[in-house]
């Protein structure tokens, strides 16, 4: 990932952003604090989440199976 000063950044913001596409992410500093970071459009949807439901679902964190147990007691009746 390539590094750019602020003000360099927002100097050359076009090439900055055309590396973006071609090479991918450019973080940008501040006093040598790193601040932000360049993304490519395509790049910030996947990783802030899609906005459909689908898209949350196959994004959804994957961690220990759920275990669910069912109740051992019998079916009740019910007056409709």
């Amino acid at each position: 990932m390539h590094t750019w000063q602020l003000q360099d950044a927002k100097s050359r913001f076009s090439e900055v952003v055309d590396l973006t596409a071609s090479e991918g992410p450019q973080m940008v500093t501040r006093h040598g604090r790193e601040m932000a970071v360049v993304l490519w459009v395509t790049e910030y949807r996947r990783l802030s989440g899609a906005s459909s439901l689908v898209g949350v679902l196959l994004n959804a964190p994957r961690g220990e199976p759920l275990l669910v147990e069912r109740s051992q007691e019998g079916v009740r009746d019910i007056a409709l």
